[in-house]
């Protein structure tokens, strides 16, 4: 650039030799007329972002970075996690206690990821089964009256009982099973009392309590 050729702000036309300037989409301005022309406007304190700022963003808002804080508690939120809520910016925290779900037990902030049952948010460590208390989160389980039970304990407590084994039998663990008046087996179980073979599809007879197979029961 010669000495006679001019290098000023393009709209104020100042001189810019020897001062800072700005360039914007290849064209030169001074740093005042480029603050008046182009600037942000904080969202914190109202006034504009000038060149020796910082500018913070989010969603077409601006901040001066010590003005980018949490609307309730005031701690800065750059490179921080936040939440955003009617306009307002929130630390975790903040938002946390205010705005997220309750743990129906323990009735403390549940953060996402917590379980859910029966529309109802718990923390994973708070959902326990009603009669062990083992966890359920993860786990298979069912409920009655609205309590929540793993397998086992429900099983144990309201399940029907297999004549052959005693043992609980329960559809939730794929078990299948025989009715026959008021009585229960697992499928694997309603064998002859004679000769164990499996009556499961096919005729038997009665005898006091006992089920027998056809070719036993005329021997009888």
């Amino acid at each position: 650039m010669s000495i006679s050729e001019r290098f000023d702000c393009h709209y104020c036309k100042d001189s810019l030799l020897g001062k800072k300037y700005i360039m914007k989409e290849d064209t030169q301005y001074c740093t005042k007329c480029y603050e008046n022309l182009f600037a942000n406007c904080c969202e914190g304190c109202s006034s504009s972002i000038g060149c020796n700022c910082k500018d913070l963003s989010y969603k077409d808002r601006h901040w001066h970075e010590q003005c980018f804080k949490c609307a309730k508690c005031s701690r800065s939120l750059v490179e921080k996690a936040f939440a955003a809520k009617d306009d307002l910016l929130l630390c975790t925290e903040c938002y946390a206690h205010d705005y997220s779900s309750k743990c129906s037990t323990c009735k403390k902030t549940i953060m996402p990821g917590g379980v859910t049952y029966q529309d109802k948010p718990w923390h994973r460590e708070c959902f326990l089964c009603i009669g062990c208390r083992k966890q359920l989160s993860g786990q298979r389980f069912t409920s009655r009256e609205n309590y929540p039970y793993c397998l086992e304990c429900f099983s144990n407590l309201y399940a029907k009982k297999c004549v052959g084994c005693t043992k609980a039998i329960t559809s939730l663990a794929g078990a299948k099973y025989i009715s026959f008046e008021e009585r229960q087996w697992h499928s694997e179980c309603f064998t002859c009392m004679q000769c164990s073979v499996s009556l499961v599809g096919r005729g038997f007879l009665t005898q006091r309590d006992n089920i027998l197979c056809t070719d036993c029961g005329r021997e009888k």
